[in-house]
C-alpha cells in the first residue's frame, strides 16, 4: 500500500538519523519555503574582473541622482561598482616624487625602487606608479609601470622596496630612470586572521609587541633550522620563545643575532614545514615576550576589515583600527575621485556607523584623544555633532559626545536597528538610543553573556536583532532570547575559533533567510554557511539548514533588486588591477538568478541535495517500532516544480549502528514525466535522498509516496 512520507522543515543534526525519523538531517544548497525543501537559486558574476584580495564589507547606495553604487572594501583596495565596472576609489596615504629610483637585474623579475627618505611601506602594501617618464638599460618601458598598481613584494630597507614584474628583465639592467610618482595606498590588513597567543591578558610579566613584517634574505628548504636570515628584525622580539609565519608555516625561535634566527624549530602549531623563497614575507606571530607570556587578547591579529555606511550621498568608510574616509557618490566624475580622510575625525576605531534619523557619525572602540592612536580605548564610543561629521568636540551648543561601556573587554561590533543602535562587546549587548540634548544618546545594557563573535556577525530585521555569539545564536526584540538551533553542535564543534572575525551574516528577505558564513576548524577562509529561516520558523520547530556556500560578504536586495555577494579564493591571484598580487582575489556575484553558477569563463552546475532521517514501520500489532522488516516495492515521486532531471536514492539500514547498505536503491533519474519507480528491497529502515548534479536543473519537493509492507522479523 502506498504511504505518504512527510518530513518536518529544516535540518536536525542534534540527534542520530534513526532518532530523526520524520525529519531531514543533512543537505547542501537547499532551502525551505512554506516548509517545503527546494534547490537554492543560482548566481552570476557581476563585471568581468576579479578584485584584489578578500572583500570584507559591501554597501549599496542609490544617490539623489538615481545612480546605484556598490562599495566593496577588500583587505587591500576600496572599490566602487557602477554600470558593470569596478572603480578604484582607495585613499592615498603618501605621495613621493622620485628621480633615478629604479634598478633591475638581467634575468630577475624584481624591480627595486629607492626613496630619498624612509618610505613607511610594508610588504603586501599597494603602490600606484604614475607620471613615469623613461628608463634606460632595461627592456621594460614606461608603459610597463605608468598608471599601474603593484603589490610590494619585499622591504629591502627603510628606503628601498621591491615590486615583482610578470616577466624577467631581458636587458642589461636599468641604470637610470626618469621621474616617477609613487602613491602609497592606506594599508588595510591581511586577508586572513591569525590567532592570538599566550595565556592571560594585559602586560603582566611581559611586554606586548606590535605586529611586524619583513622578508627572507635567502631561500630555505623544509628542514633548515640554521642560517634563516631576515631582512630587518629590529621589530621582532628577541627573548623567550617567539614565533614567525612564512606562508602557512609557523616557525619558533629563541633569539636573533645579526638578523639571523637562533634556536629554530620548524612546522610548529600544527603547521607543516615547507620550502620558502628569498623575498617571501615573514610575519611576527608572537605578540608577547618575556616571562609570563602576556598576550594582547584574541583580536590582536585581526584581518583587514572595513566599516562602510553612507551619510546622505557621501560614503563613509573606516579601516578597522584605522582612519575614516569620505567619498561623494554624487560629485561630478565621482568614479574618478578618491576617498579622502575626514578632517577632525578619530584616527583609530574598531567600528563605525551613521545613526538615523538623527544623523550622527558614531565610532566604537575609538580614541579618547582624537588624533592620538595610542589613546584608543576598545570600550570607548565617540559621536559627532548632529549633521557635522567633522566636529567631535562636545560643547553646550552641540550634540557631540562620548560614552564608555562597562561590561566586556572590547566593543566587537554595532548594528543600526529600527529604533536603536545595538552595540555588542565580547560579553554583553547594549542599546544606544537618541534622546536629544543634553545627553544626545541614552545607553542601556540589555543582555549579558551574549557577546558578539565577530564584527560582522549580527544584523537587524523587522525590529529584531539576530547574532552569533561564542556560545550560541541569540535574538533580541525587547527581550533577550537564546535561539533554539537544531544544527548548533554541527556548527560549533567544527568552528575555527581563531578566525571568528571572518564570520559574516547576510539577509535574504526574498526568502526570509538569515545566513552566517564561517570557517571550519581546518580552514582559514570562509567555507561553510548556516541559515535560519525566520519566516517559516515556529517556537516548536525552528528551521535551520547548513551548506557549503562560501561568501565573504552578502548584501540584501533592497537597492539592486537581487542579493549581491562576494567569494574569495586564496590561491587565485589574478586580479584585474594589481601587478604581482599574492593575496588572492574576489569574484562579485548576483544571487537568486537562474539555476547555475555562472562566471565570466564557465557555467557550472550547483549540486544540491537533501537527506532524510530513517523511516520505519511503526505498528504495535506487528511487534513494535522498527522491529519488522519492510518490503519496498515502488515509490511515486512528487515535485511541485521541476526543471531537468533529479536523482532519488533510497538508502537502506537494518540497525541504527549499521552503515547504510553499500547497494542502495538508486540513484533513480526522475524527470517531470516519471510516474513511478519499481523497486525490490528489504530493510528495517529507509531514508530518502533527493539531489541534482547537472546544469539547468531545479526542483521543489512535494509529497513522496512509497509502497511498503511488512515482511517479517528476519
Amino acid at each position: 500500500m502506498l504511504q505518504k512520507i512527510q518530513f518536518l522543515p529544516g535540518f536536525n543534526k542534534q540527534v542520530t538519523p534513526t532518532g530523526a525519523e520524520g525529519q531531514w538531517v543533512d543537505g547542501d544548497n537547499v532551502r525551505f519555503r512554506y516548509n517545503t525543501p527546494e534547490k537554492i537559486g543560482g548566481w552570476q558574476q557581476l563585471g568581468e574582473s576579479k578584485l584584489t584580495g578578500a572583500t570584507r564589507k559591501t554597501h549599496h547606495i542609490i544617490n539623489r541622482s538615481g545612480n546605484k553604487f556598490s562599495i566593496l572594501g577588500t583587505n587591500r583596495i576600496l572599490y566602487a561598482y557602477n554600470g558593470g565596472i569596478f572603480y578604484d576609489i582607495h585613499p592615498i596615504k603618501t605621495t613621493n616624487t622620485l628621480t633615478n629610483a629604479f634598478s633591475t637585474t638581467n634575468g630577475d623579475t624584481a624591480v627595486t625602487i629607492t626613496f630619498g627618505s624612509s618610505h613607511n611601506i610594508s610588504a603586501g602594501d599597494i603602490v600606484l606608479l604614475d607620471n613615469f617618464t623613461t628608463i634606460t638599460g632595461s627592456d621594460y618601458t614606461a608603459s610597463d609601470f605608468d598608471d599601474k598598481k603593484f603589490m610590494v613584494t619585499t622591504i629591502v630597507s627603510d628606503t628601498e622596496i621591491k615590486i615583482t614584474m610578470p616577466t624577467a628583465e631581458t636587458g642589461s639592467g636599468a641604470t637610470t630612470s626618469g621621474g616617477i610618482r609613487v602613491r602609497h595606498y592606506y594599508p588595510v590588513g591581511p586577508a586572513e586572521q591569525t590567532p592570538a597567543l599566550g595565556w592571560g591578558l594585559g602586560t603582566w610579566g611581559g611586554e606586548v609587541i606590535g605586529n611586524a613584517s619583513t622578508t627572507l634574505v635567502n631561500g630555505i628548504n623544509d628542514t633548515q633550522t640554521t642560517g634563516i636570515q631576515l631582512t630587518d628584525a629590529t621589530q621582532f622580539p628577541t627573548s623567550g620563545t617567539n614565533f614567525i609565519k612564512i606562508g602557512s608555516e609557523e616557525i619558533s625561535y629563541t633569539g636573533i643575532t645579526s638578523n639571523i634566527l637562533n634556536g629554530v624549530t620548524r612546522g610548529v602549531r600544527n603547521t607543516t614545514a615547507a620550502v620558502h623563497n628569498a623575498g617571501d614575507t615573514v610575519e611576527n606571530t608572537s605578540d608577547f615576550v618575556a616571562w609570563g607570556e602576556a598576550a594582547s587578547g584574541d583580536q590582536v591579529n585581526d584581518p583587514g576589515l572595513w566599516s562602510i555606511d553612507n551619510f546622505g550621498d557621501k560614503i563613509i568608510a573606516l579601516i578597522h583600527n584605522g582612519e575614516v574616509f569620505e567619498w561623494d557618490s554624487n560629485a561630478d566624475n565621482a568614479v574618478t575621485q578618491r576617498a579622502t580622510i575626514i578632517s577632525g575625525a578619530p584616527t583609530a576605531s574598531r567600528d563605525m556607523l551613521v545613526s538615523t534619523p538623527d544623523r550622527h557619525l558614531v565610532f566604537f572602540g575609538t580614541e579618547t584623544t582624537i588624533g592620538d592612536k595610542t589613546t584608543q580605548d576598545e570600550m570607548f564610543i565617540r559621536f559627532s555633532d548632529q549633521e557635522d561629521i567633522n566636529n567631535y568636540t562636545p560643547t553646550a551648543v552641540n550634540t557631540a559626545g562620548t560614552q564608555r561601556l562597562s561590561d566586556g573587554s572590547r566593543i566587537v561590533g554595532a548594528v543600526r536597528g529600527r529604533d536603536a543602535i545595538y552595540v555588542w562587546t565580547d560579553t554583553a549587548l547594549f542599546t544606544q538610543r537618541f534622546v536629544g540634548p543634553p545627553f544626545t544618546f541614552g545607553f542601556a545594557q540589555v543582555g549579558t553573556n551574549c557577546g558578539l563573535i565577530g564584527q560582522n556577525a549580527a544584523l537587524e530585521v523587522d525590529g529584531a536583532a539576530y547574532w552569533m555569539s561564542e556560545n550560541g545564536f541569540f535574538k533580541y526584540s525587547g527581550n533577550l532570547e537564546t535561539m533554539q538551533c537544531l544544527v548548533e553542535d554541527f556548527v560549533y564543534d567544527n568552528l575555527n575559533t581563531t578566525a571568528t572575525q571572518l564570520i559574516n551574516v547576510g539577509l535574504n528577505n526574498l526568502f526570509g533567510e538569515i545566513t552566517w558564513f564561517y570557517c571550519t576548524s581546518t580552514s582559514t577562509i570562509v567555507n561553510r554557511m548556516v541559515t535560519y529561516n525566520y519566516l517559516d520558523s515556529t517556537p516548536q520547530r525552528p528551521v535551520w539548514t547548513t551548506g557549503t556556500l562560501a561568501r565573504t560578504t552578502w548584501v540584501d536586495s533592497s537597492v539592486f533588486g537581487l542579493p549581491h555577494a562576494t567569494e574569495y579564493s586564496v590561491s587565485t591571484n589574478t586580479s584585474f588591477d594589481v601587478v604581482g598580487n599574492t593575496d588572492g582575489s574576489t569574484v562579485y556575484y548576483e544571487h537568486e538568478k537562474g539555476t547555475d553558477d555562472v562566471t565570466s569563463t564557465a557555467t557550472t552546475a550547483i549540486a544540491a541535495n537533501i537527506q532524510s532521517g530513517d523511516y520505519d514501520i511503526n505498528s504495535e500489532s506487528l511487534g513494535g517500532d522498527g522491529e519488522v522488516i519492510m518490503k519496498i516495492r515502488r515509490f511515486v515521486p512528487d515535485f511541485i516544480s521541476q526543471t531537468g532531471n533529479s536523482q532519488v536514492t533510497l538508502n537502506l539500514r537494518n540497525y541504527s549502528n549499521n552503515s547504510q547498505a553499500s547497494s542502495p536503491l538508486g540513484p533513480f533519474t526522475i524527470s517531470s514525466s516519471t510516474s513511478k519507480v519499481d523497486t525490490r528491497a528489504r530493510a528495517r529502515a529507509i531514508s530518502l535522498k533527493i539531489e541534482n548534479t547537472s546544469t539547468g536543473q531545479d526542483w521543489k519537493l512535494g509529497t513522496f509516496r512509497i509502497d511498503i509492507q511488512p515482511d517479517g522479523r528476519r
